[in-house]
């Protein structure tokens, strides 16, 4: 069973309004909310991943959630689970890589957890102010809007694959994988340009994930030229880099769909939002046009 089939689940069964984007606005306090974990030799190794590049990493992956929405991170809560073995100084250079990320983006941890476990598991919980900012939703898309993105994609899965292989080289890639570049000016301009609804989400768990959720969500069809799509010429040395670019997913970029009437300096535009006759998902790609009715085939499934 897959992540979004347990999420149709959990809503059905506690009746929430709020499920459905990475973060919960909270309107009437004036916050967007977001929960991530990492789990050891599922989303990070040990083998290849120093404590202070774990602090860092779990931090970011967050602060992307919240960017995604279009507010502005301000306070997050850490649990932290431990096996017995582990160092105070594992402690110390995992928080250590949690304040360097922190104090770059002026957030503060206010509290958290710590307990025991038979590996290393990382929960964070972050909140985000909206005061003066229109927050985004996947389901906000419309018909002619445009598809802006932001980032170098396929590059966090290229080093992945390069790690588990035991090669540290092109190290770009390996550096992208281990410390994501977050996107803080394309969410700002958007949110705090933008009265109209709009669609964004960060793309971890791939760019055609979050294409494809975005037009679900919003009930129509999203097109793009695979071509525009911005990606680090070197990448094209790796087998099945076009899987890569459009399925690897932790590049941590932003995708938004947006009034056309809009000219967006921060991103690159790859598509638009169609009226849903056809597949969620269309790609164009050397004269070919391939249109995707699921990605569950693709996309790194949780529970697999």
């Amino acid at each position: 069973m897959n992540e979004s089939r347990l999420i149709e689940i959990i809503k059905k069964a506690i009746g929430s309004d709020y499920i459905g984007d990475d973060c919960a606005y909270l309107e009437d306090l004036g916050i967007v909310i977001s929960q991530d974990s990492l789990v050891e030799d599922v989303h990070f190794s040990l083998k290849w991943m120093t404590p202070r590049e774990l602090g860092i990493k779990s931090v970011l992956v967050n602060i992307s959630d919240i960017f995604a929405s279009g507010a502005k991170p301000s306070y997050l809560t850490i649990s932290l689970s431990l096996p017995s073995n582990f160092s105070s100084e594992f402690v110390e250079d995992f928080y250590e890589g949690v304040q360097e990320v922190c104090s770059r983006y002026g957030v503060k941890v206010v509290g958290g957890d710590l307990t025991g476990g038979d590996k290393v598991f990382v929960s964070i919980c972050i909140i985000g102010k909206t005061t003066g900012r229109k927050i985004a939703s996947r389901a906000n898309a419309k018909q002619g809007y445009s598809v802006y993105t932001c980032g170098s994609y396929g590059s966090s899965a290229a080093g992945l694959r390069l790690l588990k292989e035991g090669k540290d080289s092109p190290k770009e890639f390996i550096i992208a994988h281990k410390t994501p570049i977050l996107y803080e000016d394309f969410a700002t301009n958007i949110s705090t340009l933008i009265s109209s609804d709009y669609a964004m989400m960060d793309t971890s768990d791939g760019l055609a994930d979050a294409l494809f959720k975005i037009a679900v969500a919003s009930n129509l069809s999203i097109e793009i030229d695979f071509d525009k799509v911005p990606i680090d010429s070197k990448i094209k040395q790796f087998d099945n880099w076009e899987n890569l670019v459009l399925f690897g997913g932790e590049d941590y970029g932003l995708v938004a769909v947006i009034p056309n009437t809009i000219e967006f300096a921060y991103g690159t535009l790859i598509g638009y939002a169609l009226e849903k006759k056809i597949s969620p998902l269309i790609i164009n790609k050397d004269g070919k046009r391939i249109e995707l009715e699921t990605i569950d085939d693709f996309t790194f499934n949780h529970f697999a």
